[in-house]
């Protein structure tokens, strides 16, 4: 009894199911009209967000501490709250991106007492990051020496009351720093509206520490210490130490964690200042508890919106180390993807003569990173490794890189022009037909992505689209080709191509014209 029409070309019964057939030519017809005139914004316009209003989102990501190592859970910070960003921005949502520095704290009174034995001015200005590091190792060595120990208190005294001379030097540390971080998240195609740090919410932490005595939320235990009780039978079963018991520094620290206690002020100002809807932290799942902590300390204040707050955990990365050996600094990281994607490039057949090999390293380099580590479920702890994240076939970075110049040589030599008209008749061949089915799906896997804030949809979206590519542009020749099935054809891998980019600029990858 059913009927066929304009959509539904066929209907039969199978084994148990009932059939479908689309009409394939108003199929063709319909995707590739809405891909080509909505370019950057197809899939993002689609009514499955009709619903989804728009809000302020503060996300907190990267976050390195200054002096110490850039380790690779900083990276995966940057990645992830950068993918995150990015896909809030292009669904129309205002967007703040927060950069929490740690450059506050006990070591850097080490740290001022090691550059005044070892420091050095111009290497100071000329590789910060590289030279504190060295300080801090060398004046860890030396920490073993009790006096040493004294001067580092001292020192750190001083910066708490504000003298001259040590806040001058701990900026110049904290300046030069951020100077070179933005240098090196410019080669990520990373950005961020503001660098905050510990350091902003000094003072303001002890005002939330008079609003935790005024509430009669901090209790005295035997050993000294203060304490916020965050048990439900409050017997104390479970709390957070907020305060030494000399009442210097403030740390909510329980069992291993140790967990600032200027993040509750951090919290507290950006609600102040933002009015956000959402506020996401990004970082690696050992901060759980922490973060546990902090939501429920924020909620025993009276806080309400903290339930506007989440926690994007990520797991551990195994087995990241350059050819010299363990990584120190993202740079290094960078330097060492752009090296032997440079090597790669020069040793392979199909490698053409591009206009700028380095660049174009970067680019293929930072795909690779991204893809291997946006490949399965953020939750997950993988095994880092340079081969598998630098083949050309399969399912990496460089075959999307490598698909998406594949297209764009397509078009170039073709005339590069913008093509709307085209014959749909010409587009009803099965590898035609499961790249325009595969389009169509785009808007489900970026509302997926938007309510889980998972990549692996949408990478593994683009990977399987570069695969379906790959067998049309070697079964649906463009050249040779009549000329009304040349400009379908043509069509078509144009409005893949403006997919492929799109989904992979929302992972913070720079698609590549040449390869």
């Amino acid at each position: 009894q059913l009927k066929c029409d304009a959509v539904v070309s066929e209907i039969n019964a199978g084994p148990g199911t009932v059939n479908f057939t689309i009409n394939r030519e108003l199929l063709a017809k319909a995707v590739l009209q809405q891909v080509l005139k909505e370019g950057s914004e197809y899939g993002l316009k689609s009514e499955l967000f009709s619903t989804v209003p728009k809000q302020k989102a503060v996300i907190e990501y990267s976050s390195p501490n200054i002096a110490k190592k850039f380790h690779i859970g900083h990276l995966r910070s940057t990645i992830v709250g950068n993918f995150i960003a990015n896909l809030k921005v292009a669904l129309g949502h205002k967007v703040i991106r927060i950069n929490y520095l740690g450059d506050w704290g006990m070591q850097f009174g080490l740290l001022g007492v090691g550059f005044q034995h070892f420091g050095n001015k111009e290497k100071l200005k000329s590789s910060p990051l590289q030279h504190l590091f060295e300080v801090y190792v060398q004046i860890n060595k030396a920490a073993e020496d009790e006096n040493i120990k004294e001067l580092a208190k001292d020192f750190f005294r001083k910066l708490e009351e504000h003298d001259e001379q040590a806040l001058s030097l701990w900026k110049q540390f904290r300046d030069f720093s951020i100077e070179e971080y933005i240098r090196i998240y410019k080669r990520l195609g990373v950005h961020f509206d503001e660098y905050s740090g510990e350091s902003v919410y000094q003072e303001k932490s002890q005002e939330v520490l008079k609003m935790l005595e005024d509430k009669g939320l901090l209790q005295k235990t035997e050993k000294g210490p203060g304490v916020v009780d965050l048990s439900e039978k409050k017997d104390l079963s479970s709390f957070s130490t907020v305060m030494r018991s000399d009442g210097t520094s403030l740390y909510i620290t329980r069992q291993f964690l140790i967990f600032s206690f200027r993040d509750l002020a951090a919290a507290i100002d950006r609600m102040n200042k933002h009015q956000f809807d959402t506020m996401i932290y990004v970082t690696d799942k050992s901060q759980s508890n922490h973060f546990e902590h902090l939501f429920q300390l924020l909620k025993l204040m009276g806080y309400d919106w903290v339930e506007r707050c989440q926690h994007v955990s990520f797991g551990r990365v195994q087995g990241m180390k350059t050819r010299r050996g363990e990584v120190v600094f993202l740079e290094d990281v960078l330097n060492e993807v752009r090296a032997r994607v440079l090597q790669n490039m020069a040793s392979a057949k199909t490698t053409k003569q591009v206009e700028d090999p380095m660049e174009t390293a970067e680019k293929v380099g930072l795909a690779a990173l991204i893809i291997q580590d946006f490949r399965g479920l953020l939750s997950s702890d993988y095994q880092f490794s340079w081969d598998r994240a630098l083949q050309s076939r399969g399912d990496t970075g460089v075959f999307l890189q490598y698909t998406h110049a594949r297209l764009c040589s397509l078009q170039h030599m073709h005339g590069n022009e913008q093509l709307t008209d085209f014959n749909v008749a010409c587009l009803q061949e099965p590898d035609a037909i499961s790249v325009l089915q595969h389009l169509l799906r785009y808007d489900e896997v970026l509302y997926r992505s938007s309510q889980d804030l998972q990549p692996k949809h949408i990478v593994s979206y683009l990977l399987t689209l570069s695969h379906l590519v790959a067998v049309a542009h070697r079964t649906l020749p463009v050249k040779g080709s009549a000329p009304e099935l040349a400009q379908a054809r043509l069509c078509l891998f144009q409005a893949a191509r403006s997919v492929l980019a799109g989904g992979m600029k929302l992972l913070g990858i720079i698609p590549v014209t040449q390869m």
